[in-house]
């Protein structure tokens, strides 16, 4: 028991350490470097201005066609590594108190961001023979595929109506705890001037608003998919945030969309600096 609890208190005083508070900075920089892409992509492609993909993969490609963009790209891909670190520091060691809720949610976190990690830096190692391709290809691709396959198991009608559900839920629940401001008391607020409180915790309900109308969105074209049983009707970041031009609204909800991301990009970054764990 004295050797558990030896572990137990290293484990902890790692997972506090400056290395790993540093690597979760560095994640809300990368994290907030994709949102601004993407949501800068959204707008142009909202007024016919470019072909690129609005996800993650256009992102990635928008960086490797900048001077320098191996080395962005080693940074981004290093980035995100670091936020998958640091979420798995929540998942374990962080906050012993916490809900275990709060910790499978940082552990799928963690995941996430180092399966994207993964992407990008194996992007940045081969991008000469990629043939265009971005970071794990395009979004709107890999959610037909995955959902074809789900749709082809047991039961895989309920699991993908189950998957969309879960991205509806998510996408309220960011969206609702944005507008409320939830995530004030986790940034150092006492440290910033009253204008920059003020600037920083705006970013954060535009930002959050909009991510949390995407993730909705995205989920009911997954129910869509899996009531219809045709994976055509899932859609990825790209279409589904074309999806917003095909409103009565036309292109100006794709534009708003599109601003929101940036705007939570902005907020990401603001998180890296004054975010307080």
């Amino acid at each position: 028991m004295r050797v558990s609890g030896r572990a137990r208190s290293a484990g902890r005083a790692a997972a506090r350490s400056e290395a790993v508070e540093a690597a979760g900075r560095g994640g809300l920089v990368a994290r907030g470097v994709i949102y601004l892409l993407v949501g800068l992509l959204a707008v142009r492609i909202a007024f016919g201005g470019t072909s690129a993909q609005a996800d993650r993969s256009g992102a990635v490609e928008q960086i490797a066609e900048r001077p320098f963009g191996g080395a962005l790209l080693w940074l981004l891909g290093f980035g995100l590594a670091g936020m998958a670190l640091w979420r798995l520091a929540q998942a374990t060691w962080r906050e012993p108190g916490k809900k275990r809720t709060a910790r499978l949610a940082a552990a799928a976190r963690s995941v996430f961001y180092g399966t994207v990690a993964y992407s990008v830096l194996g992007f940045a190692a081969h991008r000469g023979d990629q043939g265009g391709s971005g970071a794990g290809g395009s979004s709107d691709h890999q959610s037909k595929d995955l959902t074809a396959r789900v749709l082809d198991l047991p039961l895989g009608p309920w699991l993908v109506a189950a998957g969309g559900g879960a991205l509806i839920v998510a996408g309220g629940w960011i969206g609702v705890r944005a507008a409320l401001r939830k995530d004030r008391k986790k940034l150092r607020t006492g440290r910033m001037s009253r204008a920059t409180r003020r600037a920083v915790l705006a970013l954060g309900v535009v930002g959050g608003i909009s991510r949390g109308a995407v993730f909705a969105t995205a989920g009911a074209f997954a129910v869509r998919a899996a009531v219809t049983y045709d994976a055509d009707r899932a859609r990825g970041l790209d279409d589904t945030l074309r999806a917003f031009r095909g409103t009565p609204a036309g292109p100006w909800l794709l534009a708003l969309v599109g601003a929101g991301l940036v705007t939570f990009g902005l907020y990401s970054f603001a998180m890296a600096r004054w975010r307080s764990d």
